[in-house]
């Protein structure tokens, strides 16, 4: 048992912890699967990479840290980037270029895993300071913005009641009402729309109970024999510098969940290992067609919440999400929710992408009174937003196409490497550290 709370829930008996890990699969799945439904990926493949993952996260790390892995809000403009590039050929489908990019992301995961291990956090995190990741994840949702509104404007008084209902669940709920504030205003604006006759449940009629959860189209080996080579360099471009932000959020967590648990997992099983886990999640899930993995905040809120601390609790809802994934009925039910809901979920959530920018920068103290700290902030949002909002949307060198936040994001790493007078720290304060989070 930890000082702070249960950490064995064995003496709960075997209906509270199957209660409890329902609980904990209830917290995630409102973000989960609304990253699918904003991207077109499968959702049911969503679930059950959702679920594996988690399970091989707890076994690369020894099973000793209590999360859970769910879909990453991060890569949401790179999906669409993905899209819009590789859709526009005839015949293609974006979803295994999009896969192998964020596969190659994983392994960045992988990579940053190795040089912790041999040289140690703060010598590896020089190279990725606030400077550098707070203005690529400003841009990050600045980039999304328009999509947002784009979806609201199919009925915005269902996108409004989506947004008071996230906004008044996160400010005023208390318990589980604050820590699932988006499934809340998901559900909420569905229920009214369907009300209103705005949601066609005829897929949902159609729909068989029980199915496969993923189709071979969208995984990797779709591409076998079949492969836009100068496509798939552009994919990788635009997926990779996105783990960027991922990586610090991913501390961040792991700073968040031992402080939740009062257990210091950066020391043991270590950062290099739940990297290496979260990585190899990510990779595999992206694999088959599902998005890709982080560790969730929303599950973090449900620790502190119970006081259980027990992993095996974690390791129930992945397999009750596991379960759920083999359920095609279930995902035309998500498939059929209104646009405006999105719309209105969505606007929230992508500015806050880029407030979550913002702490990062205000809580690591940036001095944005030394010229090279403006200097590479200027670069980097400058290049990312000018470019993703050009007449082409990219940067085209050859067949490669470059996202915005690729060239941006590159041109800051370097800038600060060559620049002198990079002071930055890891590991100095705790609010620093743990200021990136992208959810609500």
């Amino acid at each position: 048992m930890s000082e702070n709370g249960i950490r064995d829930a064995r003496s709960l008996g075997t209906p509270k912890m199957l209660l409890l890990g329902f609980q904990h699969m209830f917290a995630m799945f409102g973000a989960t699967v609304l990253v699918p439904v904003l991207t077109g990926l499968p959702v049911a493949a969503t679930l059950l990479f959702a679920g594996l993952g988690t399970l091989l996260f707890h076994l690369i790390t020894g099973g000793s840290v209590p999360a859970f892995l769910g879909s990453s809000f991060a890569f949401i403009g790179g999906y669409a980037a993905v899209s819009e590039l590789v859709g526009g050929t005839e015949g293609l489908n974006w979803i295994p270029y999009a896969g192998v990019g964020v596969i190659c992301a994983g392994l960045l995961y992988v990579i940053l895993s190795a040089l912790f291990k041999a040289f140690g956090a703060k010598r590896v995190m020089r190279f990725f300071p606030p400077i550098v990741t707070g203005p690529v994840i400003i841009c990050i949702g600045m980039s999304l913005a328009n999509s947002a509104i784009n979806n609201c404007e199919a009925n915005w008084w269902i996108a409004l009641l989506a947004i008071v209902i996230v906004v008044a669940a996160n400010i005023w709920g208390k318990g589980m009402i604050k820590i699932i504030p988006i499934l809340l205003g998901v559900v909420g604006s569905y229920i009214v729309a369907a009300i209103c006759g705005q949601v066609d449940f005829t897929p949902v009629a159609e729909a068989a109970w029980i199915g496969f959860p993923f189709q071979m189209k969208d995984t990797v080996f779709a591409l076998f024999g079949n492969c836009d080579a100068g496509l798939l360099v552009s994919s990788i471009a635009i997926m990779v510098p996105i783990a960027l932000a991922t990586m610090i959020e991913h501390i961040g967590d792991m700073c968040a969940i031992s402080s939740t648990v009062g257990e210091n997992f950066v020391a043991a099983p270590g950062l290099h290992r739940t990297l290496l886990g979260d990585g190899v999640a990510t990779a595999l899930a992206a694999a088959f067609g599902a998005p890709a993995n982080t560790t969730y905040g929303e599950n973090t809120g449900v620790l502190a919440l119970t006081k259980v601390y027990d992993p095996r609790v974690i390791r129930i809802a992945a397999v009750l999400a596991i379960i759920f994934a083999f359920c095609p009925k279930f995902e035309a039910l998500i498939a059929a929710m209104p646009t405006a809901t999105i719309g209105g979920v969505s606007l929230i959530l992508y500015g806050m992408i880029s407030a979550v920018g913002v702490r990062n920068v205000v809580e690591n103290q940036v001095d944005f009174t030394r010229s090279r700290n403006i200097i590479i902030a200027a670069l980097i949002m400058g290049l990312s937003l000018g470019i993703t909002f050009s007449s082409t949307g990219r940067l085209v060198l050859g067949s490669v196409s470059l996202s915005g936040l690729a060239v941006g994001a590159l041109a800051g790493i370097i800038l600060n490497a060559v620049l002198p007078g990079n002071d930055y720290e890891f590991g100095k304060g705790a609010p620093g550290d743990t200021s990136v989070n992208f959810k609500v």
